[in-house]
């Protein structure tokens, strides 16, 4: 079922987005407060000695420092990145606004996870359908996201809506495939105060929504 119409899936750089990503980039795209409460939820809802895809990954996972996992596997857009993460078993290259067909059987995965990158997918649907495919029945798919982006490259649809309209925004990708079933959404905007002000800013906000694959 489409969520976005095709005018909303637009970017304001329409150029190949392997050449945007074509150079490393080796800095943490949110706060250690975001990292942190990803590390937290992660901790929460993945299981040792599982299955993990890292969707739309670079060169850290976030992944708790204590869990060990069957396997890892990585999917980004640069291969430097993704070669330099050390959690990773495994990585893939692949543009998934070109080609939303993940290369794995059905059933492979315990969880997927996908860390503020969400605004950049032009077919969400299809990516979420395919997700859903190659989950386990009861896995996981975690996707969070703050307010930061690259603006030339995140979706119309999302670029348009507020903080909060984002959130349903992703609830309504998950709800577009059938077998899903939102398991917790979590929003927790940035604190306003003068404070954070006079500091030059205040942490980042943390959104985070979790569906489960239905059992079989």
């Amino acid at each position: 079922m489409a969520v976005l119409e095709d005018w909303q899936r637009s970017k304001l750089d329409p150029s190949d987005d392997a050449l945007f990503y074509s150079y490393p980039r080796f800095v943490t795209h949110v706060d250690a407060g975001f990292i942190g409460q990803l590390t937290d939820l992660y901790r929460r809802y993945l299981q040792p000695q599982t299955r993990i895809l890292d969707l739309m990954s670079s060169w850290v996972s976030h992944l708790p420092p204590e869990m060990d996992f069957a396997h890892v596997e990585g999917h980004g857009m640069n291969a430097e990145e993704l070669a330099a993460n050390p959690r990773l078993n495994h990585f893939f290259v692949q543009n998934l606004n070109q080609n939303p067909l993940l290369p794995f059987p059905d059933c492979t995965f315990d969880a997927v996870l996908n860390a503020v990158s969400v605004q950049y997918l032009q077919q969400p649907e299809q990516v979420f359908a395919e997700v859903h495919r190659i989950l386990k029945p009861q896995g996981l798919f975690i996707v969070s996201f703050s307010n930061r982006m690259f603006f030339q490259k995140a979706i119309q649809a999302w670029r348009d809506s507020s903080e909060t309209e984002r959130v349903e925004l992703v609830k309504r990708y998950f709800e577009a495939v059938p077998g899903f079933e939102i398991v917790e959404v979590i929003q927790r905007p940035a604190p306003l105060s003068w404070l954070a002000f006079l500091a030059g800013g205040g942490r980042d906000p943390f959104y985070a929504v979790v569906g489960r694959r239905a059992a079989a």
